[in-house]
């Protein structure tokens, strides 16, 4: 199997120049994994991380200045996918991939979801940690609830559409939340990205 993932050179100078600005840039990889289903499409998570953290199963790409780490469980089905620029300027996944099936999430949680202990440590995270530095895109991070030791999430605001908003959070939402919540084994980003205005981050029309 293909195990092949590209960055073209355009998308690499963005991602470059985004690196830059963090905190010690030079120890930091881009990781790029699936995090979910819409539709008939995969979501991503799109974050700086320390390239240290990739496990011997990771695959990472050397080809560009920022290395980019795929996490095994997203190597497949990110084989032969892309990571491009679109007509404005903005990251999007070509991915030839699609989900087998699609499953089907029902927020309609009941009040428990937001009131079970790890809800309440998840909100503690978003509000403490991840709010005021996505404040800058405009945007937050709002959690759903929490179900079966999974964290509901959507973004907001300037976020809404924006696959690099954790880039801000050297370690991403997801990474911040798991590191800070341990229990939590799956973060989902519910949001509808597409209908952003002005998103960093699209998924690539097929």
């Amino acid at each position: 199997m293909d195990k092949s993932f590209s960055v073209t050179e355009k998308a690499q100078s963005v991602v470059d120049e985004a690196r830059s600005g963090e905190s010690d840039p030079e120890s930091l990889a881009l990781w790029v994994e699936v995090v979910g289903v819409s539709g008939d499409s995969y979501t991503y998570d799109v974050y700086f991380q320390e390239t240290k953290h990739a496990g011997f199963d990771d695959l990472v790409i050397r080809d560009g200045d920022t290395p980019v780490v795929i996490p095994n469980r997203s190597i497949e089905s990110l084989s032969g996918a892309q990571l491009d620029l679109d007509d404005e300027g903005g990251l999007i996944i070509v991915n030839p991939n699609s989900p087998a099936t699609t499953p089907k999430v029902d927020l309609n949680f009941g009040p428990e979801a937001l009131t079970n202990d790890l809800a309440l440590r998840v909100t503690a995270v978003l509000a403490d940690e991840i709010n005021p530095s996505i404040a800058a895109h405009g945007g937050r991070a709002d959690l759903i609830g929490v179900v079966e030791n999974t964290a509901y999430v959507v973004m907001g605001g300037g976020c809404q559409g924006c696959g690099l908003a954790a880039v801000t959070l050297s370690q991403g939402i997801t990474v911040a939340i798991k590191e800070a919540v341990p229990e939590i084994e799956e973060v989902v980003d519910v949001t509808d990205h597409a209908s952003g205005a002005n998103p960093f981050y699209q998924e690539a029309k097929k």
